[in-house]
């Protein structure tokens, strides 16, 4: 490593972790796209004939499985706009560097989890 990659990542690592990131972003909208969908699609779900009791189990089901669609929109539009920061941190020429420790987070670790901003060492300082 020379001492331009100590400090950051090249000009060509950052166009790599673009792209990844871009293709993680497209996926993950049409995920919440799906899970907007799938809540929208839950108001009417057709029980309107069937017994009392039975509407009255389906009712809490269906109020269950709203409550976690909500929560995984919530958990998918915020990995979204970290996933956008993170393009941010791209055009800075930050991306990469630990908030923390200041230290380049090592190449592994951002292609799993691209909008990282904490080394493991920096992480495992916070447990």
């Amino acid at each position: 490593m020379n001492d331009n990659e100590n400090n950051r990542y090249s000009d060509k690592d950052l166009a790599e972790f673009k792209e990844l990131i871009l293709k993680k972003i497209a996926y993950a909208e049409e995920d919440l796209a799906l899970i907007k969908s799938a809540f929208k699609n839950d108001s009417n779900n057709g029980t309107d004939d069937t017994s009392p009791t039975f509407k009255a189990f389906e009712e809490g089901s269906e109020t269950m499985s709203k409550e976690a669609n909500v929560a995984l929109a919530i958990r998918q539009e915020k990995f979204i706009r970290d996933l956008k920061n993170a393009l941010v941190r791209i055009e800075n020429k930050t991306y990469g560097i630990c908030r923390v420790t200041g230290k380049l987070i090592v190449k592994e670790r951002l292609k799993l989890v691209p909008h990282a901003t904490l080394s493991i060492e920096a992480k495992n300082m916070q447990q």
